[in-house]
């Protein structure tokens, strides 16, 4: 058995999901193992990570859509709002959502379906450097 660590970093330009499958695989696929696990973690509580489809840009916009009806920034409701408007419903979607994945790597591949892609979604507006450790186990 042997294990891999890895860190991406990501500059964001405010709130979006950002696809970071072509790193990821492109990491995986060069780790030499051929069936492990990869662990994906990041290191924030404002931004999270989330698999979803990666064909359709629709499919992104509309999920904007439906966290800015979920969680409205400026909502009444929250008390926290010494970094701005935003930030307390960042922290609200990065609990709705994760902030780790696992990922099967079977053949030297991920085990992604067709249209499945890796996302780091922004929940803040400013521009951020966000961290995501990649572990892999395998053999």
């Amino acid at each position: 058995m042997q294990q891999k660590t890895w860190q991406i970093s990501v500059n964001t330009q405010g709130r979006k999901l950002y696809d970071i499958t072509p790193q990821v695989t492109a990491w995986a696929e060069s780790s030499g193992l051929r069936t492990g696990l990869l662990t994906l973690y990041i290191q924030h509580t404002s931004a999270s990570l989330l698999i979803n489809e990666n064909y359709d840009h629709d499919v992104l916009v509309d999920m904007e859509a439906f966290f800015n009806r979920l969680v409205p920034d400026g909502d009444s409701l929250f008390i926290h709002t010494v970094e701005g408007p935003d930030d307390m419903p960042a922290h609200v979607r990065s609990a709705l959502t994760q902030t780790h994945l696992s990922i099967p790597l079977l053949e030297g591949k991920l085990a992604l379906g067709q249209w499945q892609g890796i996302f780091l979604y922004e929940h803040r507006h400013v521009a951020s450097h966000r961290r995501v450790i990649v572990h892999l186990i395998g053999n």
